[in-house]
């Protein structure tokens, strides 16, 4: 054989000696896999290998072609070995009758065409230096190609309603009726394989099967990784689009963050030519996704897989041949194994960037901190040990940032959610952290969701220009006052809870006293020892029904042991939020005490005192009710107002209780 290279292109001049069948039956017959060695070695997962010198030897029967060794090959059938370097270089070698048109020519004219070089090769070309893409990502796109998936939308729905007639053949032409280009080919046969082919995960789990046949796929509608790929590859063939499959390593099901790779590939993907360049697809994820709980397949198309960037590809995809990666520089195995790992939706809820770049992290002094940037504004959520508890997540105009404090010494699994443009929280990462010191000062109430502090996402539901823009609030005397700007029509609760103490359900509101002033509403709130309590914020729109929403929850702390605050009195649902209480602010009263009461009140008639005895309250120049009641002999105290000075109905609007003599 000789060999002659030129920059562009490989000629071969070759001399192939074929025997006839009896010829090589009177050598003895050694055409059983174990005997021959270019049978394919299968592997766990149902990854063929295609390396160094691997032989495939096809038989075409009708619309199949598939990679077994033809046992018994008669001597009229046409036979077919393809044949890789180890560099990835493939040659094709038809044997066929004499007078008989070549097969491989016959499939070429069925397609409309197959690409080739000037020189008329029609090989697939080498990934080479004009295919690789800067390492890392630039963030200028996800995929490796502009695309405008706008304008794939008719294409796509015609292309998920094709249903199979007969042969792989005629799905292909069925297919291509609707694509005018490569791109738009690749397209059709990527969007009908998504939304057809199902992941056949107990063929996948089996360690000696079979290889997928594509007419065993056509009628199933199940496979594993190698016959998504092996389809995929076959279809773009017919449609006359050069294609190729990728064994490799990849970060998917069964995935453990940190994890090392060895031994068997355990995937296989498809590299597509188009426009001059190589680019990388995945139908197998791109169909949908496996329930790590159930073990069950669940179709849900990715886009994320479709033509995409390398830098990005590679975070769950190395292949067995690093020119495959087109990236420069390629990435080796530990760097891999070693890299953080950003889930699809990662970047499909429209993340940039998550800092530590790496999926295990060491807390230092019981703390640890990951930020993530974000293109527009979104929602996280996180879990830790599979509860949302013990972090602070504070949101950001492009992302947000997290401090987590572990509970205890050891290894504890951090996962990260972020909702997007859906309303589904959808997981994007997952951090390993090693906590080897914990700081019990920093325990973290239970009730404290997130977000922590006022953010783009308050101010979205109402809520501007808060007096404390940081999700921190230290008090030394166990009091504080919150206020911030309320939008027209916005209705404001809020409540407090802690982990100690005596707060109930009841009582979570009593020891905040709201008020609200033309469009600002404030909130008192007194603790009832020291410790570290959530202040959640709630709104809706008073017009219409439904539930009051949690939107934020500042963290109050105070160190201070002889704060013990009582709850604020109890209001009815005449008391009006533009309503302000001056005194007294305690819901206690002492016994035996005459106790002065100051109240700004508006649109009512008259307002008095209750207990034993009734005291009248007198409008002042300023506009606020004064007076004051004797609490001798009462259990109870009450503040009452009469709304129209025709009636002589009054009602209740403030409760106070008394201490026992």
């Amino acid at each position: 054989m000789e060999l002659k290279k030129d920059s562009n292109a490989v000629s071969i001049d070759m001399l192939l000696i074929v025997h006839s069948e009896k010829r090589r039956a009177a050598h003895g017959t050694h055409s059983d896999r174990q005997a021959d060695p270019g049978a394919l070695p299968q592997r766990r997962g149902g990854l063929q290998g295609v390396g160094n010198g691997i032989r495939r030897w096809q038989k075409f029967e009708g619309n199949n072609v598939h990679g077994n060794l033809a046992e018994k090959q008669h001597p009229q059938q046409t036979q077919v070995i393809t044949s890789y370097d180890n560099q990835g270089t493939q040659l094709t070698v038809e044997v066929h009758p004499r007078d008989a048109m070549p097969q491989l020519l016959k499939k070429f004219s069925l397609a409309k065409r197959l690409q080739g070089d000037k020189n008329g090769n029609t090989r697939p070309r080498q990934p080479g230096a004009k295919d690789a893409h800067v390492y890392p990502w630039d963030r200028s796109s996800l995929k490796s190609m502009p695309l405008d998936l706008q304008e794939f939308e008719k294409l796509d729905t015609y292309a998920s309603q094709v249903t199979v007639k007969s042969g792989l053949d005629e799905l292909v032409s069925d297919l291509l009726q609707e694509a005018h280009s490569d791109l738009e080919r690749v397209r059709v046969i990527w969007i009908w394989i998504c939304h057809h082919i199902e992941y056949d995960i107990e063929a996948a789990q089996e360690k000696d099967r079979q290889a997928f046949k594509p007419t065993d796929i056509l009628r199933t509608q199940k496979t594993n990784c190698d016959g998504y790929a092996g389809l995929f590859e076959k279809m773009c063939r017919i449609a006359g689009v050069q294609c190729m499959t990728v064994p490799g390593y990849s970060k998917g099901f069964g995935y453990q963050t940190g994890q090392s790779f060895s031994g068997e590939f355990d995937h296989a993907w498809n590299a597509v030519y188009l426009e001059g360049r190589w680019h990388l697809l995945d139908s197998t994820w791109g169909s949908g996704l496996v329930d790590s709980a159930t073990s069950k397949f669940t179709f849900l198309y990715n886009e994320f897989y479709f033509l995409t960037h390398p830098a990005l590809f590679i975070e769950d995809h190395f292949p067995d041949n690093k020119n495959w990666q087109l990236l420069k520089p390629p990435q080796s195995l530990k760097q891999f194994e070693n890299n953080m790992y950003h889930k699809s939706e990662f970047y499909n809820k429209g993340m940039l960037s998550a800092h530590p770049e790496t999926s295990v992290i060491k807390t230092v002094n019981g703390k640890a901190t990951v930020t993530v940037e974000s293109c527009a504004p979104t929602l996280f959520m996180f879990m830790l040990n599979g509860k949302q508890e013990h972090g602070l997540l504070s949101l950001r105009k492009n992302g947000m940032k997290l401090d987590i404090y572990p509970p205890t010494v050891g290894t504890h699994k951090l996962q990260i959610f972020a909702k997007g443009k859906s309303d589904i929280y959808s997981s994007v990462l997952e951090y390993t952290l090693k906590c080897n010191y914990v700081d019990i000062g920093v325990r973290l109430p239970a009730e404290l969701h997130q977000p922590v502090g006022p953010s783009w996402f308050s101010e979205q539901m109402g809520i501007m220009k808060p007096s404390h823009p940081d999700p921190i609030i230290h008090t030394s005397d166990g009091r504080c006052s919150v206020s911030f700007g309320v939008e027209e029509g916005i209705s404001v609760l809020a409540s407090l809870h802690g982990d100690e103490g005596p707060i109930t359900e009841e009582t979570q509101r009593r020891y905040i006293f709201q008020t609200q002033r033309e469009k600002r509403a404030e909130l008192k709130v007194q603790l009832p020892q020291a410790g570290k309590f959530a202040l959640k914020i709630f709104v809706k729109k008073r017009l219409e029904p439904g539930n009051y929403v949690f939107v934020f929850n500042y963290l109050l702390c105070c160190t201070n042991t002889k704060v013990n605050w009582p709850m604020f009195p109890e209001s009815f649902g005449n008391w009006g939020q533009d309503n302000e209480l001056l005194e007294p602010l305690s819901g206690v009263l002492p016994a035996n005490r005459n106790v002065p009461f100051k109240l700004k009140l508006h649109g009512i008639a008259k307002a008095l005192v209750k207990g034993q005895d009734t005291w009248p309250l007198t409008l002042n120049r300023e506009g606020y009710w004064e007076g004051s009641c004797n609490t001798a002999g009462c259990q109870e105290v009450y503040v009452m107002v009469l709304e129209n000075a025709n009636h002589n109905f009054y009602s209740y609007i403030l409760k106070y209780k008394v201490n026992a003599q």
